[in-house]
């Protein structure tokens, strides 16, 4: 049995501050792998400010390609449709039936929960890792966690590192951490206008940008 984080996303595109986020999980939980998800189409964002999926499936190899416990998945990228957690979670257990599945998600992500489709069923089947965002902290995923309180469910944050025994089948953890404040918003301002990008991005990644004249 294999313990797989999920880190979906727009990755558009991938940045440093994704990267640290998934290094700090890996700090404090004991993970085989986290794949990283790039979507297709998001559900809350306009098409048209979103690169190919293509390019952004490739920065995200790119990105990854020099850590062994981080690995690329195109189960949302070759699906032509709207990418909604639930759906990608069960096609992911189909795939890896004997794992056990923990998604990555900022507090930022986690704070609207509610909007997810399924979400009561999404928390029966999986657990959660919150991390903090920059100007996201963990108080209110706190009142987020009360108010859709199931059995079973519940908040726990750990500052050490956590063994498989401890990590229950649908639990929320929650883990602060020291994240740039980098976003990919950010990052297209910069390109748009000429600015460097440099340090926001992996170098590959910067390169792979360049290359193919995106976000200009």
């Amino acid at each position: 049995m294999a313990l797989t984080g999920l880190f979906g996303g727009t990755f558009n595109p991938i940045h440093c501050g994704h990267l640290k986020a998934a290094e700090e999980v890996l700090r404090y939980f004991p993970l085989d792998r986290i794949l990283f998800i790039p979507s297709y189409i998001p559900p809350h964002k306009s098409q048209k400010e979103v690169v190919a999926v293509e390019h952004r499936l490739r920065m995200v190899e790119i990105a990854c390609q020099n850590q062994p416990k981080f690995l690329v998945s195109d189960v949302e990228a070759r699906n032509p449709a709207p990418s909604y957690s639930i759906v990608t979670l069960r096609k992911l257990k189909e795939i890896y039936p004997e794992d056990r599945f923990f998604f990555i998600v900022g507090s930022d992500a986690f704070l609207e929960i509610e909007t997810w489709k399924d979400y009561t069923e999404l928390l029966k089947e999986c657990s959660f890792i919150v991390v903090s965002r920059p100007g996201f902290g963990l108080r209110s995923v706190r009142g987020v966690i009360e108010k859709i309180r199931q059995e079973n469910l519940a908040g726990i944050e750990k500052f050490s590192l956590l063994s498989p025994d401890e990590l229950s089948v649908n639990g929320v953890y929650l883990l602060e951490i020291n994240s740039p404040d980098i976003s990919s918003s950010e990052i297209r301002k910069r390109l748009q206008s000429g600015l460097p990008i440099t340090g926001l991005v992996p170098e590959g990644v910067e390169e792979y940008i360049n290359k193919y004249n995106l976000y200009r």
